[in-house]
């Protein structure tokens, strides 16, 4: 009896737990951020001096596994488009879709009905605020790479008469600033602040809805900043400016760590990942102080099949990453004109060059060979491989945390990652 007791109070609390809904969500996309990105940030962030290999934020909200195909007549590897439409509308559709099926029919997103709750909502992000991702949550197109008319509809198309976005913080001067159109003033006419300075970021007026462009099209590397780190600046701000008594959705993205794999670029990844990791340390802090809100961490899909050991050598080499100051495209900026290349170059890498590596150095007359040549002098030394300057079909992880983490726990479809946000929406 006393068992039964015990079990049917157990289902009262399981049930009263399943009705929550948490006031604000924050989804976070890793775009690119396959299984072994996390992994080798655990090495490369590893405290050497200690026997041991530290467990990071990645490894403390690990909840699943989620499949990322897109619709199956497209094939088994999605782009960002897809998968972003994937985990924001809950629906499988073909490679460059913005928030539309396969009929080209817009489909709802879970952000647009947070909007429609009454929830202010954000994105922010390191590419530009109306690449695939941000779009995907935001807008509806026939395709990614009409970035003027995504840009347009963040005005023009309303949620209920509302702009479907409150905070909008990234890059994107060059769609937002046009010949034909100056988007930057009509956001200001209509009451939002804008702001072009990442470092004056905390100038923002609490409350007021804010526009934030910080360069032409997606921010520089995290490695070429001073700090090394942008997103945890912006996450920050926009969830200061979100803040409020219906609560917020705001879409996070580390956009960047796709961008370094497509360039097979080790040096660039690693540091976006920890900009990511910075981020969600902090939100992991946030949700300790405010435990109604839910945190999603998931990839749309893995890029570069990069691969941790290669060419038949047992290990992985990450110190010298952790000594770099600027990324190989600025370390290629630098080097090129040098009168010294070989000898900058050593400087700024952190490390002799051998014979080999400045034969390496010397031989390249433009900027993108000679990154790709840094890259590969990066790759030999840290023993990194990779598979292609694309995307890959692997499934990715899945994070959570805060109320409702519950729902995200084992192998899932990326689509089930919108339909359990919006059944926690709509539990409200």
């Amino acid at each position: 009896m006393k068992r039964l007791v015990s079990l049917f109070l157990a289902g009262i609390c399981t049930s009263a737990m399943a009705a929550q809904s948490p006031k604000n969500i924050i989804m976070i996309v890793g775009d690119g951020m396959g299984p072994a990105y996390p992994t080798a940030y655990r090495m490369f962030a590893d405290d050497i001096s200690t026997p041991q290999v530290e467990e990071t934020v990645f490894d403390r909200h690990l909840v699943g596994m989620a499949s990322t195909h897109p619709d199956i007549d497209t094939g088994y590897v999605t782009d960002s488009a897809a998968g972003a439409t994937a985990l924001s509308a809950g629906v499988k559709t073909y490679n460059g879709a913005i928030a539309v099926d396969v009929e080209k029919a817009a489909v709802g997103t879970v952000l647009e009905l947070a909007k429609k709750q009454g929830r202010k909502t954000g994105v922010a992000v390191t590419s530009q605020i109306n690449h695939a991702t941000p779009a995907g949550y935001s807008a509806h197109n026939v395709s990614r790479q009409n970035y003027n008319e995504i840009a347009d509809s963040y005005f023009d198309d309303k949620v209920d008469g509302k702009f479907v976005l409150d905070v909008m913080l990234g890059g994107g001067w060059k769609y937002f600033d046009r010949d034909d159109r100056n988007l930057i003033k009509e956001f200001q006419q209509a009451g939002y602040q804008y702001i072009d300075e990442i470092d004056k970021l905390d100038q923002a007026q609490p409350g007021k809805p804010l526009l934030g462009l910080f360069a032409d099209t997606g921010l520089p590397w995290a490695l070429d900043y001073a700090s090394k780190q942008r997103l945890p600046a912006l996450t920050k701000t926009a969830v200061s400016q979100l803040e409020n008594d219906k609560g917020f959705f705001l879409l996070v993205e580390a956009s960047q760590v796709d961008w370094a794999g497509h360039a097979n670029d080790i040096a660039a990844a690693m540091w976006e990942m920890r900009d990511l990791a910075i981020t969600l340390e902090w939100l992991e802090q946030y949700v300790e102080n405010n435990p109604d809100t839910l945190v999603v961490l998931t990839a749309d899909h893995s890029t570069g099949g990069m691969t941790i050991g290669a060419n038949g050598n047992y290990n992985w080499l990450p110190s010298i990453l952790t000594e770099l100051e600027h990324s190989p495209l600025e370390i290629a900026k630098q080097v090129l004109p040098s009168a010294d290349k070989v000898k900058l170059a050593s400087t700024l890498l952190k490390f002799n060059l051998t014979d080999e590596e400045a034969q390496l150095v010397l031989k390249p007359t433009e900027q993108k060979a000679l990154t790709t040549a840094i890259k590969q002098i990066i790759d030999a030394r840290t023993i990194t491989g990779w598979t292609t300057g694309g995307h890959t079909g692997v499934d990715v992880p899945v994070y959570a945390l805060g109320m409702g983490r519950e729902k995200f726990i084992g192998h899932s479809d990326n689509t089930d990652i919108a339909k359990q946000i919006f059944e926690l929406l709509n539990a409200k």
